[in-house]
């Protein structure tokens, strides 16, 4: 009985053999999905909605509204969070039995703040991009910077062109998703 390091491939790669010199002949993507579906007997939806906390079925302890003042906010939940916890510890010392009610306000505090902070996520990442790109053109307005320093000094043509290179490689790697490379390497010699 023969055995083979790897399976064959899947019987649709036929349909991608002219792919290398006619792309067009390749089959059409299939469309997204919009809308809920099914996933390993769970239903997700497309929708990138936060769901209230109401649709959770937890109480909101803030007030509801867009106007809400996230600062604010949190600063009064993180006492009450406290408070509850003082009062948490003088339950267990006195009355050791009614702990579970301090419990579900804990509970119920730490809801909310994951709630308000989750609302705040969508600014996160937008500042984070704002961030992100901004350093991106940072570096590159410091690479060709260099460059122009190390090609006014002489440095010869053949070095320039191979920091030239270096430099678009690194343009390619950030608009490829590669952020692990943000340090600037250009070699002097």
């Amino acid at each position: 009985m023969a055995s083979s390091t790897y399976p064959p491939p899947p019987p649709f790669y036929r349909l991608y053999k002219d792919y290398p010199d006619n792309p067009d002949s390749a089959p059409a993507p299939p469309p997204p999905i919009e809308g809920p579906y099914m996933l390993y007997g769970a239903s997700y939806t497309t929708d990138d909605m936060l769901p209230s906390l109401e649709e959770q079925g937890v109480r909101q302890l803030y007030p509801k509204g867009s106007s809400v003042d996230y600062k604010k906010e949190l600063k009064s939940l993180n006492r009450e969070l406290l408070f509850q916890m003082l009062e948490l510890a003088d339950v267990l010392v006195e009355r050791p039995s009614q702990y579970a009610r301090r419990v579900e306000d804990l509970s119920l505090i730490f809801k909310n703040m994951y709630h308000l902070l989750n609302s705040l996520r969508p600014y996160q990442a937008r500042a984070t991009l704002i961030h992100i790109l901004e350093l991106q053109i940072q570096r590159r307005k410091q690479a060709i910077e260099d460059i122009r320093k190390y090609d006014e000094k002489g440095g010869g043509s053949s070095i320039a062109q191979g920091i030239a290179f270096h430099f678009r490689w690194h343009l390619i790697q950030d608009n490829f998703g590669c952020w692990n490379t943000l340090e600037r390497s250009v070699m002097y010699e």
